[in-house]
């Protein structure tokens, strides 16, 4: 996901999600990951490429944990704005979506 402000991004994201992101420093673009468990697929945060944060594309769906409504609950303080609130999607669980610091409209999944 693009930022404006890469500091500003890393601690929306480690506050909502209670998470740590990895920095990593290249010759185009400055990165920070997502953690992840087992080497799996994660994402990151960047800065510094031609890439602009966006809240009509893609949207991008984050693991909200056991239940959404944690993380949900803690975008305003950080930063952030709640567009959808937690809302069921039957057999799929729940989602919401919300505004992060950069612009970025991002989506959270839970089953609970």
């Amino acid at each position: 996901m693009p930022a404006k402000n890469l500091d500003r991004a890393v601690k929306f994201y480690g506050e909502i999600l209670a998470i740590e992101l990895q920095f990593m420093d290249n010759p185009q673009m400055k990165m920070a990951f997502f953690p992840t468990r087992d080497q799996g697929v994660r994402g990151c945060v960047t800065h510094g490429n031609e890439n602009k944060p966006n809240s009509e594309g893609t949207l991008v769906y984050l693991n909200g944990g056991e239940d959404l409504g944690t993380a949900l609950s803690k975008v305003q303080a950080a930063g952030g704005s709640v567009i959808m609130p937690k809302t069921s999607i039957g057999e799929n669980r729940y989602m919401a979506i919300f505004l992060d610091t950069e612009g970025n409209r991002v989506a959270l999944h839970s089953m609970s």
